[in-house]
């Protein structure tokens, strides 16, 4: 919804303040100076990066005009879960998390989120942690080298798209000239015209630099930062799981290490100590119910 609504914003801001100062719409209309640019940048795209990068920038994009969930919704229901997990595996020992990691689909602890099983990479991480602390006698550490240099690999393959979609932006503004120059060499070449047809033509090439400008500034590479705040978010997550886990299995209470968790997550979404008491009480009351 935002990304309409700043699209919108810039139309209005740049189309309707030429309107006003007396501006041709009509002028700016320029399907095969657009044509030019886009074709020249799909292609510089295609060229630059494999099929896997391409195929990860159509991935990618789709999710840029999703609108996205509250993070403190989201954050509130991650720390929840981590507090499931790890009460009932205090409670009823490890394994007795294994149907849950194996099948999270089907688990009645991780179907009461709905938004994180939404996020496969986030229970895929959680799973893999999980199962790991079960099966294996990691120490702390180790697993904590693990788990960062997971949480690296993820964060260099999410900036992939964003790295390649960065660079197309930075360079419109120069397929906007090589259109603005073909523009100009089309007006030399009708020289002999009369200066009223030759003001249009001049007019025509330089909508090119205008229309590179604008899409790769105004368009493009926002679209980019748009996909890496999306990662961050997911980063985020993904360190809160870390240090939840590595609190737990150095033998900190589920409440103790679900804190550790709060902790890492930003100051603008995560709860308060009060909220996420007020979060985990009905996963108490349930435990409590259950045993």
């Amino acid at each position: 919804m935002l990304i309409l609504l700043g699209s919108v914003v810039i139309l209005l801001s740049v189309f309707g303040g030429f309107a006003l100062a007396g501006g041709h719409l009509a002028a700016i209309i320029q399907p095969v100076e657009l044509l030019i640019i886009a074709g020249a940048a799909i292609g510089s795209l295609i060229i630059g990066n494999s099929s896997s990068v391409l195929k990860a920038i159509i991935k990618a994009l789709p999710g840029v005009f999703r609108s996205p969930k509250s993070a403190k919704i989201i954050y509130r229901d991650l720390l929840r879960l981590l507090y499931a997990l790890l009460n009932k595996g205090r409670q009823e020992g490890l394994m007795a998390l294994e149907n849950d990691i194996e099948e999270p689909a089907n688990s009645p602890i991780f179907s009461n989120y709905p938004r994180l099983l939404a996020q496969p990479h986030v229970i895929e991480f959680i799973c893999d942690y999980f199962r790991l602390v079960i099966t294996s006698n990691l120490q702390p550490f180790q697993l904590e080298s693990l788990m960062e240099n997971e949480i690296a690999t993820y964060h260099q393959e999410e900036l992939i798209p964003v790295n390649a979609i960065t660079k197309l932006a930075d360079s419109m503004p120069a397929f906007g000239i090589v259109a603005a120059v073909l523009g100009v060499v089309h007006t030399m070449e009708s020289i002999n015209l009369p200066p009223a047809e030759l003001g249009v033509l001049v007019a025509q090439a330089l909508v090119g630099t205008f229309l590179g400008i604008l899409l790769g500034y105004g368009f493009i590479g926002p679209i980019a930062t748009a996909i890496e705040q999306r990662a961050n978010e997911t980063l985020l997550m993904m360190n809160c799981i870390k240090v939840t886990l590595l609190a737990s299995v150095s033998n900190n209470p589920p409440l103790i290490a679900t804190e550790f968790g709060r902790k890492v997550l930003f100051t603008t979404a995560r709860p308060s100590f009060n909220e996420l008491n007020e979060e985990i009480k009905p996963v108490k009351t349930e435990a409590t119910d259950s045993a």
